[in-house]
């Protein structure tokens, strides 16, 4: 799980890339789950897709600020 402390740290491209990384094992586990298996770890979608959103967030948050 990353915080938002950790995300800020990052560089652009490093956020970007650990973006890429976090919607490619979201797709992975959402097509385990959609064959009918079952996920080593139930709540691993959910903490992807928050993972995800609080990249999302912090980049518009600097893009705005940007922006200013």
């Amino acid at each position: 799980m990353l915080k938002a402390k950790e995300i800020r740290g990052m560089k652009p491209d490093e956020r970007i890339e650990r973006l890429n990384e976090l919607r490619h094992e979201l797709m992975q586990e959402r097509g385990v789950q959609a064959m009918g298996g079952s996920t080593p770890s139930p709540g691993k979608i959910r903490t992807l897709r928050r993972d995800i959103a609080r990249i999302l967030t912090i980049q518009r948050e600097e893009e705005l600020a940007a922006a200013q």
